[in-house]
Parts: structure tokens; sequence; C-alpha cells
């Protein structure tokens, strides 16, 4: 018998290395300066007497106090997590304060592999001690009753790692704050002792980083043997046990109890003989669905363990063989593992015969030679209307007229008729609602209201009659105003919103706007029983949870290498709707250049994602670990398979807006295919990734991203062009990163100069001109993504074109490529040109190579230039975080 999967408490475990409430007497941790913090009785928010730093030195100016901590022993953990709770007096609260107040303080720590400090050692700043935080409260108080101060408990925890020494010391630094520190636990995460899946796993400390992984081995139960190979579990940084493999099952002779956890002897006795089959089987019909009862088995094999497994097929109107029944079947209470004996079916199809086998089973069936005894009974369904349709979209909208499309009923039951469309205004009654009639599954709904938004449902009419309506969707006619500027805008803008869609043409369908998200991905991604998933590693961690590798094995179809997303455990339901739209959306498309979607897990525990799995990862860290190997005609190969990708999304009306060589794929053929289709990361604001940084109230690849996007968030597929330059650069630098070590706000500065990207070493001078295409200013001067591929094309077929790279010149005075012709004129020094382009650190280069004059700067060569810039600016790609 397969032991079964342990249900466990994934609450998160960790142990305490440090918790200054438990303290019986002072603390006695260090202070400087000796008027700064102090240490006071206190309470905590259960009154109870504990030990407190508190500092209010809030009317002199420039203020650093330090309090650090006792030695602690780290007792094997490599990261930790410090709780902090404390109170902050509002600075506005206090009269007379000064401007140096603060509403904050800082958290540091310093390793030792023993107990060294003094009073001195280590300096107080920030060099030794390595800075964590600046913490800030959520509430701070003010209020002043007969009792004294009414005080407001915050509570943070901050975490760092990793850490290799023996132990550290915490400092607490405060630069101005009213403020008490009120308790401070230290504590390390890890992942308790469990059993699961029939094997042993022994208690794991979790990794170094947040999203660190770390593999545990486990061991059979005793009596217990391996199935599958290697069994192992993996402990997250938040001491959960994920993503289990492998399995171990109770030996001949034995079998599972208490959940899994034994292999208990004496099987001869306990286990007993498989069932007989059920008996006598009574069926009810109601148009497509039917409920099935039966009689117990005549025989329980000894057992009291005996379950049921309903295995429908369809044998259609024709003489065919019967097949297995679709996913779109529903069992109430479930197909398999049945307890009484009776089961509701229903969405079958009209007009057409099923045979349902009605197994019995117990815990021995499995160890059987032979297969479950089962009785069959032949069923052909009524006459019935269609299903509701599940979704309507918006095709084309006015200032008095919508045009809708819908998809037709999942189960039509018969020949489409017609369908009917019932639409109201959304703040009047659903009784004066309209209606309209069409013969095909698209309508223009005329004589609307300017810039009101409307109810609409439909329902499909076959000769059994209408269907149900389909949910209510809301759609909005244009205002006047909007009208206007729309109808201005697209006189000159190439991916104007409004569009009339020509015939057979596919349109994406933003899955935000749908009013149930569910629906988006039952109708855009297949839904995958988790049976025919076997996960085999993991490599990597996403943004919602691990990413895996694996098999998938669908019915009838081979075996194909997948790789799975997890949704972690403990998900609300936005973050659950936040991951499921990436299927959404890649669920609608079908080209050879972007990434492919198998299908969604959303029925069982965990909630995966399952696609295509590319051998090579990223572009940009396939480009960094091959370097130089490729000919220009391969990079050119890659280079057009990812503007063939944004072409088919362009055509599709579809926004990438965070196109980049770390969001390409590559196969094993090195074919490139785009990924990466969460658009969360636009609507939030809360992520530490160093790549996305705020821009008008969201967050955005700068170094990717085209001005107008960044400054007004204005993201077209003409937007898509400008990072598609990017990625050009990134594919012919091997994975450099853009703009080197600048900050965002520098390489802001510069493009909005006119300054671009310089070629990097060898690239073709056909190639840089066309990055220099892509990084026009004004978006409609881009290329095209058409464009794009023809001209790539063109330079595949002519391999000659590649041969010319850009010539040693003058052109080019600093890293970035200045488009004008350079001007020394307003400039008295080199150095104070330097200043002017915000390259001043270079000053020293420039002196050690005697370029003083400007006559000399005007005369460096490429390879000059690279010599002083480029390898000076080069980074080590190691160090580069996404």
């Amino acid at each position: 018998s397969i032991l079964n999967l342990q249900v466990f408490d994934m609450h998160l475990f960790s142990d305490v290395l440090m918790d200054s409430t438990t303290a019986t007497a002072e603390l006695g941790w260090t202070i400087y300066p000796s008027l700064g913090w102090e240490e006071v009785s206190g309470y905590d928010e259960k009154m109870n007497t504990i030990r407190t730093y508190q500092v209010c030195n809030v009317f002199n100016a420039n203020q650093n106090n330090w309090v650090r901590t006792k030695y602690i022993q780290r007792r094997g953990a490599q990261r930790i997590h410090v709780e902090m709770k404390f109170s902050v007096r509002d600075c506005s609260s206090i009269p007379n304060v000064t401007g140096s107040c603060k509403e904050t303080f800082n958290l540091y720590y310093f390793e030792s592999d023993k107990d060294i400090a003094t009073k001195v050692y280590p300096a107080w700043m920030e060099n030794p001690w390595i800075k964590v935080d600046t913490i800030a409260a959520d509430e701070s108080f003010s209020q002043v009753d007969l009792g004294g101060r009414v005080m407001k408990i915050n509570t943070e925890v901050r975490s760092f790692g990793p850490v290799s020494h023996k132990g550290f010391y915490l400092a607490f630094q405060d630069y101005g704050a009213c403020m008490s520190l009120i308790a401070v636990k230290v504590f390390y995460r890890k992942c308790p002792r469990v059993i699961q899946n029939g094997a042993i796993f022994e208690e794991t400390l979790s990794g170094a980083e947040s999203t660190s992984l770390v593999s545990a081995r486990g061991s059979c139960v005793p009596n217990g043997e391996e199935v599958d190979v290697p069994i192992k579990l993996y402990c997250n940084g938040d001491g959960e046990w994920l993503v289990p493999i492998g399995r171990c099952v109770c030996k001949a002779g034995y079998e599972s109890v208490d959940n899994g956890t034994v292999c208990r002897g004496d099987a001869a006795i306990i286990c007993g003989s498989v069932p007989s089959a059920p008996q006598r089987v009574i069926s009810s019909v109601n148009e497509t669905s039917l409920r099935l009862e039966w009689d117990l088995p005549k025989e329980s094999g000894g057992r009291e363990d005996v379950v049921y497994n309903v295995i429908c097929k369809s044998c259609g109107s024709g003489r065919g063989a019967c097949t297995r029944c679709g996913d779109n079947v529903q069992f109430v209470p479930r197909q398999l593992g049945l307890t009484h004996p009776w089961v509701h079916i229903s969405d079958l199809l009209a007009h057409t015969q099923y045979t349902f086998e009605i197994q019995a089973v117990n815990g021995v069936s499995d160890q059987s030679p032979f297969s479950p005894q089962f009785t069959a009974v032949n069923i052909t369904t009524n006459q019935a209307a269609p299903s509701a349709v599940s979704i309507m979209h918006q095709v084309s909208r006015t200032v008095d007229s919508i045009t809708l499309s819908w998809s037709q009923p999942d189960q039509p039951n018969g020949v489409i008729l017609d369908y009917e469309l019932q639409y109201y205004e959304k703040n009047t009654a659903e009784s004066n609602s309209s209606l309209l009639r069409s013969q095909t599954n698209t309508a223009v709904i005329r004589g609307l209201k300017p810039g009101i938004i409307y109810v609409f449902q439909v329902r499909a009419r076959t000769v059994a009659g209408f269907g149900r309506l389909s949910g209510k969707m809301y759609f909005q006619t244009m205002t006047e105003v909007n009208a206007a500027l729309v109808n201005l805008c697209c006189i000159h803008c190439s991916s104007c919103f409004f569009f009339q869609v020509s015939p057979g043409m596919k349109i994406y369908i933003d899955p935000f706007t749908y009013e149930d998200p569910n629906e988006a991905v039952r109708e855009f991604a297949k839904e995958i029983d988790i049976t025919c998933v076997k996960i085999e590693q993991v490599i990597g961690a996403g943004e919602f949870g691990e990413v895996c590798s694996g098999n998938l094995r669908l019915p009838g179809k081979r075996e194909i290498l997948v790789a799975i997303k997890t949704l972690k455990s403990g998900y609300t339901e936005k973050q659950r709707r936040d991951f499921l739209s990436e299927a959404s959306i890649m669920g609608q498309f079908d080209h050879p250049n972007i990434i492919h979607l198998e299908g969604v897990v959303t029925k069982s525990t965990p909630v995966m994602i399952i696609t295509e799995f590319m051998e090579n990862g990223s572009l940009d860290s396939f480009l960094r670990q091959n370097d130089g190997q490729f000919t220009a005609i391969q990079l050119v190969g890659m280079l057009r398979g990812i503007a063939a990708g944004m072409k088919y999304l362009c055509d599709m009306n579809y926004v990438h807006r965070d196109l980049a060589a770390r969001n390409i794929l590559v196969n094993s053929n090195l074919v490139c295919k785009v990924s990466d289709f969460g658009l969360s990361r636009f609507l939030e604001d809360d992520t530490s990734d160093p790549t996305y940084t705020s821009a008008l109230g969201g967050k955005i690849p700068i170094r990717w991203t085209a001005p107008e996007a960044i400054q007004y968030r204005k993201f077209t597929s003409s937007s898509d062009v400008w990072s598609y330059g990017i990625v050009m650069w990134e594919v012919m630098s091997y994975g450099e990163r853009p703009y080197w070590d600048m900050s965002n706000q520098d390489v802001i500065n510069a493009i909005e100069q006119d300054y671009r990207l310089p070629p990097p070493m060898d690239c073709p001078n056909a190639l840089h001109q066309l990055m220099l295409d892509c990084w026009q200013k004004d978006r409609n001067n881009r290329p095209k993504f058409n464009q794009i591929v023809n001209t790539l094309d063109k330079m595949i077929r002519n391999p000659g074109s590649l041969k010319a790279t850009t010539p040693l010149s003058s052109g080019i005075h600093l890293p970035l490529l200045d488009r004008s012709t350079p001007d020394f004129s307003s400039f008295s020094t080199v150095d104070e040109w330097l200043d002017a382009i915000k390259m001043s650190q270079y000053k020293e280069n420039f002196a050690n190579e005697d370029l003083t004059t400007f006559e000399a700067v005007s005369q460096m060569t490429m390879e000059y230039v690279f010599a002083i810039f480029h390898t000076a600016q080069h980074i080590h790609i190691d160090h580069i975080h996404y």
C-alpha cells in the first residue's frame, strides 16, 4: 500500500537565539555615549514587567546614540531574523522641538568568532558595522491622559545573512528620536522533523537567503522501501517544507497505518483480499446530468476501507470505440475514492451514449495483480439546451455604440440557431433591459448614451430552447472628449487602442478585465490533472514560489520535459489571481518564439503553471556563460527569433512592457522564446528587485524602458521596440548590463540628453544602426517589429553586411554615444568637461593617460575609449542582481 501524504502544520518554525523579555535582571547592553540610551523597567502589551531601553534627546541637534547587545551565538543558522517591538513619539506633538527630531532608527550587526567587543570596539560607525535597515514606526503616539502617555507599540521584523562566524552583535542607532525599544527577539527559521510520503525528514535549517531552498534527503519509515528516488523535500526561507519528490511504500506483508507514518506487520491477517464488484446500479437521467446509485459489494475482502471509483467513457453517436471522458465532466462529490455508493454527474453532451464503470477498491487493491472488479451501466443523455456562454469581449466602441463578441458555449448540445443579448444601463433596474438577436457570436449595439457603463448578458438558443444567461459583463461607451482625443491620436499613432478586427484575426484579451478572474483561467488555460505531473527537481525561486523541472504525461501522449511554477502555501486570493494571470495571458499565444503553456493545475495543491522546458535557461545568463562562442550570424538568428515573437505579440495588440534578455528563454536548439508575462510588478510598488525602480506610482525596469514610458507611463509596441534595441545590445555584448554601473537617474538624464549606448566590441555597423533606430526619441520614428524582422532576414541572407564594424574614429568620446558632434567650446578644461557629462570619476584615468587637452581627447580612438571607459566601468557579472 502506498503511504499517504501526511498533512502537517505549515506554521513557521524557529529557534530563538535571544529574547530580551525573558531577562530576570538588567540586560546590561553597552551604551554609547553615556547620556544616550538608558535602560529602564517597563511593561509589554500584557502589562508584564520587562527591561527596555529608551532615548529622547530631541532638543539637542546631531544625535548619534548607540546601544549594543551582548554576544549572540548563531548555532549554525545562516540567516538571522530580528523582531523589534518599539514605540516612537510623534515629533509634531513635542512642543518647541527643532527640526532635528526623527521618528526612525537604524539596525546594524557585527560578526565575530568570539566575544571580543569593548566600549570602543567595534567602532560606533557604519563601517565596521553592517547596516540592516532603517526602521520606521507604522504608528507614533502623541496623546496624553491622566495616566500618562498612551503608547502605540510597533512590531517590525528584519533579517540578514548569510552569517558565517560563530556569533554576532546587534546595535541600534538613534539619531534624534524620542522612542522606547521595548523588546528584541533574535531567531532563525528551520523546517521541523516530519514524515511525508512514507519518508522521514529530519529537522533542517533554512538557507542563507530568504529565497534559498535547502534540499533534504528522506529515509523510509521502518519496513518501508523506496519507489521513486531520490526522496527529497526542500526547506524554504520561512521554515516550510516544499516540493515533495519521490515516495516510499510498505514492504510486502506490511500495511500503511497512522496516516502513513507506520508500516504495520502481520499483513496476512490484517490485509485481507480485494472486494467484489458493486451490485445493482440504478441511474436517473435529467437532460445532460444523471445520478448513479449502487448496492454494496457482496464481498468486502475482509476489510472496512472499501471505496468506489467511477470511470466515464463517451461512446459518441457513431460506431467508433468508446474513449475516456474529458476534464469538463463534473462529478459530485468526486470521481475517485467515493465513500458512499452514489455520485452526481453533470456537464455531459446531449444525445450521447456513455458507459460508466463503478469499481470497488480497498487498501490491498493496489497490491493485487488483477484489475478492480466493476459493474458497468450504459446511459444515453437527452436533448438539452446549450450551456452558458462563458465570456464576452469588447471589440470596439464609440460614443453611441459598442461592438461585442463572445465564445460559443462549451456545450452547445446541438446547432446554435441564434443568440439573444440582454443589456441595460448599470445604474438602472434590470427590468428596463433591451434585447438584441444575433445570428453570429458578434453584435453591434447602437443607440447608446456617451460615457455610460452598460451591463451585458448573452445566451444561446438551439431547438431545445435557450440556455442560461452568461455572467454579467460591464462595458462603457466613450465620452465625446475621449473620442475626439482618440481620433486625433490615431492619425499619428501606429498602435491605436480602438481598432476594427479583421475576420479571423485574433486579439489579446486582458485577463484583468474579467469580473471573475477565474473565468479567464478557464477560458485560456487547460486544466491538467496533477497525477499527470511529476516534479523532478527545484531549479529556482520565482516571485510567487518555486520553479521546478519535471515530466508531463497526458493521456494518449508521450511524456515530455516541462517547467513547473508553483504557488507557495499560505497565499492570498490576490496572489493566486496574480499568479494565474500569467497563464491567462500565455494561454492566448501560439507562436514558435513565444513560450508555450501546457496548462495549469488549479484543482489540487500546490497550484501550478506548466510550460515547455527551455534547457539553456535565460538568454542573459546563457550568453555570459558562452562569452564569444557564437558567430555574428548565430547572434542575429537569435535576435530574429525574438523579433518574430514580438511581431506576433504586436499583431495581437499585446504590449510586453518588460522585454529584456533575462525574460528570453533559450532551448537546446538555440531557439529564443519571449517569456515572463506576469504584469503584477507593474501594479505593485513593493518589490525589492533593483531592476524595477519606482516611476510615477509603479516599478519599471529603467534601463530597458523607453523615455515616454518612464515619464508618462505610455507603454506601446513602440516602447517595446525601444526595449528590443536594448536586448540587441545585450546579445551583442554577451549579456553585459546595459549602461554598466551608472545609476538609474544618470541613465534617464543621459537618454534625455540624446546619449545612446555605444556599439559592443566587434558589433557590426548594421546592427548598431538598427539599435539606434530603435532608440529614436520620437516613438513614431522607430521601426515596427515587422520591419525589424525583414531587416534581420536581409542580414541573414547577406552575411557580408555583418562584416563591417565601427571604425576607429573620434566620433565616440564617452561610454554613451552622443549622436551629435562633440562640442568642447563651452569648457575651459578637460576636468570641467568630465564634470559636465557626469564622468568626474574618470579624471584620474584621463590624467594617467596624459589626456589633459581637448586636442588629445578629440583624437581618442575606439580602442582608447574602451580602454579607459568600457574596461573601467565593466562590473563583475557575478555580482549583478536582476
